[in-house]
């Protein structure tokens, strides 16, 4: 039992009178009286209150929730007894935002009641629930009794998919561009014959069929698909530089974005993907294709989280050689810098012994902007400087293993995903995977 507003500003009330007495004593009977009252209605609010049956409610949580975006739950409340005014709070993960909560609302008696309200998880993996909590008024609304309701439960939060949606959406449309995405021509080489049709203006004249001319008398094209089959495998760097945060977003976070979005392009063009992480916890997800692969990704990665730990490149390599026996294109994500190169370089000619490797950077936006900001004072000076040096050795650092003949792809976090699906369609197309 806990009092309402209402008794706290009747008390008030009664002990301004109270005070009112002890200056006219003609005053003190009413002053007893009004508390005999208060003391009445409390006690008869109170007996109404225990003999109420408790509340039972369901709470109907969605099979999954997506991070950074508002998903509905709903609350299901049966009331056995008479008309009364509830309060309702509910106890999501500490992290998310709420919206719809708390509510107070008059429930019929013998009724159900169905509300919803909206929860916006900010983290990634297993997230609890605690139990509901609801405020039962007496019928005088002096007292409020506690029922806890529903159950504890868990949810898996994912990441957002919402950039993958969008692919699918505009691919239906054939409107990538919108995206970002380039469709570029074909090379004709290491791609697998399809189907024969009429020539079209553009076309190659090594996709003419000379012999199909000659016989229909008109010029017919060779028509190539990409191969199909191959694999892809992300090595994905989950130590310290990958928790660097631009814009409120962590760059892991955009990291997995650009995993789901390659993943599903990927998976839709016929190839398998896989993923290793390094520098935390290990994981390993072998080459997975078809229907089933994206849901395999998400589980794999719906939970996963950075850690405090320095890059092993090589390490990582290692393990990854041993696991991947296949040819595969290895896509590998960090955040590189200049002081890398001595131990980045052995690792990829490792991989690059029997894969074709993608290098992945992700830049610092935050340190871009600090590099153009505004001069006005020493201090000013010192960090426009430190910046722009610190930029100036790792873009030289990236020449050099590009001059090593090593792909890189150098892009801000937000922008990872459709460079990486760019890349990855030009390689494929091009015939050296």
């Amino acid at each position: 039992m806990r009092p309402s507003r209402r008794l706290m500003q009747l008390l008030i009330a009664w002990t301004l009178v109270g005070l009112l007495a002890s200056a006219w004593p003609l005053t003190e009977p009413f002053w007893l009286v009004m508390g005999g009252l208060l003391l009445l209605a409390v006690m008869i609010d109170a007996a109404d209150l225990w003999r109420l049956p408790p509340l039972t409610a369901t709470r109907v949580l969605p099979l999954s929730m997506a991070a950074d975006a508002w998903n509905t739950v709903r609350l299901e409340v049966l009331n056995e007894a008479g008309a009364r005014r509830v309060e309702f709070f509910d106890h999501p993960p500490e992290d998310c935002a709420l919206e719809g909560l708390p509510r107070t609302v008059d429930i019929p008696g013998s009724e159900k009641l169905a509300m919803e309200y909206r929860v916006r998880p900010r983290v990634r993996g297993q997230r609890d629930f605690g139990r509901c909590q609801a405020l039962v008024h007496g019928r005088l609304g002096l007292l409020r009794r506690t029922h806890w309701l529903a159950e504890a439960e868990q949810v898996k939060v994912y990441p957002n998919v919402q950039q993958v949606a969008r692919y699918a959406l505009l691919a239906m449309a054939d409107k990538l561009g919108q995206l970002g995405i380039v469709r570029r021509r074909r090379r004709g080489e290491g791609l697998e014959f399809e189907q024969r049709r009429e020539y079209r203006s553009g076309d190659l004249i090594r996709q003419i069929d000379w012999k199909a001319t000659a016989r229909h008398r008109k010029l017919i094209s060779r028509e190539y698909e990409d191969e199909r089959n191959q694999q892809i495998v992300f090595l994905l760097d989950c130590g310290r530089r990958m928790r660097a945060v631009d814009d409120g977003v962590a760059h892991f976070e955009h990291v997995l974005n650009a995993v789901l979005l390659l993943g599903h392009v990927a998976i839709k063009q016929g190839d398998s993907v896989g993923l290793m992480t390094f520098s935390g916890e290990e994981r390993w997800l072998p080459p997975v294709r078809g229907p089933v692969g994206m849901s395999a990704i998400l589980n794999r990665v719906y939970d996963l989280q950075t850690s405090t730990e320095p890059a092993d490149y090589r390490d990582a390599a290692k393990r990854l050689m041993t696991r991947q026996r296949r040819r595969s294109m290895v896509i590998l994500v960090s955040n590189l810098r200049d002081e890398d190169s001595s131990e980045l370089r052995p690792a990829l000619a490792t991989l690059r012994q029997r894969h074709l490797v993608l290098v992945a950077s992700l830049k610092e936006t935050a340190l871009a902007h600090k590099a153009a900001g505004p001069v006005d004072g020493f201090r000013d000076a010192l960090t426009v400087a430190a910046a722009n040096h610190y930029l100036a050795e790792r873009s030289k650092s990236h020449e050099a293993l590009r001059r090593g003949g090593v792909m890189l792809l150098d892009a801000a976090p937000a922008d990872l995903p459709v460079h990486l699906v760019n890349a990855y369609l030009d390689l494929k197309r091009s015939g050296r995977l």
